[in-house]
């Protein structure tokens, strides 16, 4: 199966890669929000809404999780972690913060736990190639966190072998060291990394699994029930997943919600785009969601049977096994 062609390879490229990298610097992330969880129920209420386990996590750990609705849709993606004993705060696309938080407080009920957009209390930067800042212990670990005085720094999946880091601190705070980074280099980036965000153009398309979010640290089987629990772990272990995150790369230009063809198929897409950026050597690349038998069958096509066509790149990490 291609799928598995694909896992071996852990370095991707469209043609030869650049000599020096363009992921190099400190990169401003305005794209990002900040939601802030305070109270002495703030982890046990998170745990009991998002698909990763913030019970048991620690001042060393960061986690990515979904936000999911009742049939198992992703209505938000974070990067969550411990800021105080009593504080979470969960970072996300900032075009969907708003609606996301509505629907997270929705649920606070008689939990001991405030929610608020935190976002103007913060700053936060992607930090790349000499940028990053040393993590002790197993310092190249995705999800791996430590801070540095006020600021938090945690460890995201590379792009092209390059190390990344999201860097969250009080609004005010000095920007870190490190020349300046675009926010189209950055946004190559986080398409490479082959980890998708969810926006506002793909909320509720699609189910963890679809994006790869089991094996990128994203859902933890072992916890509690969570809204769209049930779907979710069905997927996963009744073989009904027929949908997984590609990256691809097109002549053309993409954007999230984009739909994509297969080449003899013009009745339904196969495809959606879920995040793109502009490629330092041309055209785009971009995580898509597709359907598995269109992959393996061969050509795909941007918006009709005669669109652009869509080069399919190795994945830069492997899939877990289906159960």
């Amino acid at each position: 199966m291609i799928i598995q062609r694909m896992n071996t390879v852990t370095t991707p490229s469209v043609t030869e890669r650049p000599t020096v990298s363009p992921l190099n610097g400190v990169a401003t992330l305005t794209h990002l929000g900040v939601i802030q969880v305070v109270g002495e129920d703030a982890a046990k209420f998170i745990h009991g809404q998002l698909t990763q386990d913030f019970s048991l996590l620690g001042q060393d750990t960061a986690r990515l999780a979904a936000f999911c609705s009742a049939k198992g849709r992703m209505q938000a993606s974070f990067i969550g972690f411990k800021r105080g004993t009593d504080e979470i705060l969960l970072v996300c696309s900032r075009d969907i913060l708003a609606p996301t938080l509505k629907r997270l407080s929705m649920f606070v009920l008689r939990a001991k736990v405030r929610l608020s957009d935190a976002t103007d209390a913060f700053v936060l930067y992607g930090l790349a190639g000499d940028a990053i800042k040393t993590i002790a212990g197993d310092a190249h670990s995705a999800w791996s966190r430590a801070d540095f005085d006020a600021a938090t720094v945690i460890n995201l999946y590379p792009a092209d072998a390059t190390l990344r880091q999201l860097y969250v601190a009080p609004a005010g705070s000095p920007a870190p060291a490190g020349a300046p980074l675009s926010a189209d280099a950055w946004a190559w980036g986080d398409v490479r990394s082959g980890v998708a965000t969810v926006t506002a153009p793909v909320v509720e398309a699609f189910v963890p699994q679809m994006l790869n979010y089991e094996s990128v640290g994203g859902v933890n089987f072992k916890k509690g029930c969570y809204p769209g629990q049930e779907v979710v772990a069905r997927s996963q272990y009744r073989g009904t997943l027929k949908r997984r995150a590609f990256v691809v790369h097109a002549d053309a230009a993409l954007a999230a919600g984009d739909e994509v063809f297969a080449a003899d198929d013009d009745s339904q897409p196969v495809a959606t785009v879920v995040q793109a950026a502009p490629a330092p050597q041309g055209g785009f690349d971009a995580i898509i969601s597709a359907q598995l038998s269109a992959v393996e069958a061969g050509t795909l096509h941007l918006g009709a049977v005669g669109g652009p066509t869509l080069q399919v790149l190795p994945l830069p990490y492997a899939l877990l096994a289906d159960v």
